[in-house]
């Protein structure tokens, strides 16, 4: 069924207004994922032709695509798409910025503590004493990520648990909005054994000291690069301090489609949005400034590696995550995040005369608006 983008909009904005309570039946679901995919399809159609423009395109075993010097691809990404999948810490529940495109918007005054002197590995309580246990016990994982919020917050209690990591020959990485690095507390990272750091360099709207921070970290640690959501906001910023950035030397961008949740959305309230296999929302400008973004990196030839970290990657991630845990053929964690589908989000997209589905057919009788009862 490949319903007209009229007929949609009707159906959606009937959606948008049943109460929370209510329902929809079988015949709805048809209406709404045959209008996610006639969406899905047009977007799919648009990157394409974006992609076909970038004449060095290269794939990671088919699980995601970059651009530029393949040695200088994050190992952190190898071990997330190939290995053992992203083993993430977490310990920090603070942080200095509020960013529009956080998963935490709006609440980030409510996050609770992993614990006093606790890190949170696999949804686990652990000392940092445990962790001589648990390398015992599991087989050690390709690589593991500090995640959650800004680590800079608390740093200091890091050092001892990569020193662990390290000595146990695990990559590590580390993200930050770079705002309160310092060289000291790089350095101390380095000399503990982080692999790779990778700055949100668009929660800071490219400040200046946060590109300083980087060319610091690079002094000290292996791995040095930038992973931010790819917004137009930094796509803007990025290339007005591009020179400085460069001068750095970072290794590699990791261009991420924003994803949207339940904090975050309001603030995109209006933008052309759509959802990637039943998964993940997103605006749909965001990988589309990614693929804007590969093509200048790779007619330019800039050294490093530009990576379209989009909904398809993380879709692959999931399944690369579900194959090595042992899980049912086909099965991963990549989900809606949404506990119900915010109908109305896809009102814009539906009503934009500028977005074109590709192929329209004329619905049954059975599911044409005129059914709906008011």
């Amino acid at each position: 069924m490949k319903i007209s983008k009229n007929d949609a909009l009707i159906w959606f904005d009937f959606f948008a207004q049943l109460p929370e309570e209510e329902e929809v039946n079988v015949k709805h679901e048809e209406i709404i994922y045959s209008t996610f995919a006639q969406i899905e399809a047009a977007i799919d159609y648009r990157n394409d032709a974006l992609m076909a423009e970038i004449r060095n395109l290269k794939t990671l075993g088919n699980r995601t695509f970059f651009v530029g010097n393949e040695s200088k691809f994050p190992q952190g990404c190898r071990s997330c798409l190939l290995g053992t999948g992203l083993s993430a810490i977490r310990k920090t529940n603070r942080c200095n910025l509020e960013c529009k495109f956080c998963y935490n918007y709006g609440e980030l005054g409510d996050i609770h503590p992993v614990g006093e002197g606790m890190w949170e590995i696999g949804g686990t309580k652990f000392y940092g004493k445990d962790i001589d246990l648990l390398l015992s016990i599991y087989q050690k994982p390709t690589g593991i990520s500090y995640v959650y919020l800004e680590p800079f917050m608390e740093i200091e209690e890091y050092y001892p648990v990569i020193k662990k990591f390290s000595d146990a020959q695990i990559h590590q990485h580390l993200y930050t909005n770079g705002i309160l690095a310092t060289e000291e507390k790089l350095k101390a990272l380095g000399e503990a054994g982080l692999d790779e750091i990778r700055f949100n360099l668009g929660a800071s709207g490219c400040s200046d000291k946060v590109i300083e921070n980087i060319g610091l970290a690079k002094k000290y640690i292996k791995s040095v690069g930038i992973e931010t959501p790819m917004t137009p906001e930094f796509f803007e910023a990025f290339f007005a301090k591009k020179q400085a950035i460069f001068e750095t030397k970072l290794d590699f961008i990791n261009c991420a489609e924003l994803h949207l949740n339940e904090n975050n959305i309001a603030n995109y309230s209006g933008e052309n949005i759509y959802i990637s296999r039943h998964g993940y929302i997103s605006p749909i400008w965001s990988r589309e400034l990614t693929l804007k973004f590969m093509k200048i990196a790779d007619e330019e030839n800039w050294d490093l590696a530009v990576h379209d970290c989009s909904n398809y990657t993380k879709f692959a991630r999931g399944l690369n995550l579900g194959s090595k845990a042992g899980m049912l053929f086909g099965a991963s964690n990549y989900a809606c995040e949404f506990s119900m589908i915010p109908y109305e989000i896809f009102i814009p997209i539906l009503n934009d005369d500028n977005f074109k589905f590709l192929h329209e057919e004329e619905l049954p009788d059975a599911y044409k608006p005129e059914i709906i009862d008011f």
